[in-house]
């Protein structure tokens, strides 16, 4: 994985918890911090992501979801240009494969954190968002999905009818989003 998003870890655990708590994390994994344009070994963001200081009883899953979604404001304040044309969370989704991939993602790559892809969109339909990776991250991503919805003020309902930690080929996220109260 690349630095930067270790660096987008460290930022949301530093204002959620401190820096204290980021030294702590940082020691635990054994790592003195991350370079952003370096690659590090994806193991490095599970045992962070472990000694995040959060009850003991919090699953690896929810640790995901939790970064991804305080991912996305750190995401809007550095690229506000990404954000800013759009009023929704499924209109910025309905997006984000081309902002990910630019002319398409290289042949054969299934790497990324965050390889989405738009498997149904409709006015009547919900938004179905199809994730497959060799990293198998799909809380990541339906943590970003929802950093997204909480961006432009909705809430959103994920259901994951198929997964890939399930011997799915993909994950399927149904996106359904509402208005916040």
């Amino acid at each position: 994985m690349t630095g930067i998003l270790f660096n987008l870890l460290e930022e949301a655990v530093v204002r959620r918890y401190g820096a204290g708590a980021w030294s702590a994390m940082l020691a635990h994994v054994g790592s003195s911090g991350y370079l952003p344009f370096d690659r590090y070994p994806d193991e490095d963001l599970f045992v962070l992501l472990e000694a995040l200081p959060v009850d003991i009883e919090t699953s690896a899953p929810e640790r995901l979801r939790w970064f991804g979604r305080a991912a996305v404001p750190l995401l809007a304040e550095r690229y506000p240009m990404i954000f800013a044309p759009h009023r929704s969370a499924e209109s910025f989704l309905l997006t984000l494969n081309h902002l990910l991939h630019p002319g398409g993602p290289p042949a054969g790559v299934q790497n990324g954190p965050l390889d989405l892809e738009v498997l149904e969109s409709g006015p009547d339909a919900d938004l179905v968002l199809g994730y497959r990776s060799t990293r198998r991250l799909c809380a990541l991503a339906e943590g970003f999905v929802t950093g997204a919805a909480d961006w432009y003020g909705e809430r959103v309902r994920i259901v994951q009818p198929r997964c890939m930690l399930e011997g799915e080929e993909r994950c399927a996220l149904v996106c359904t989003f509402e208005a916040a109260a």
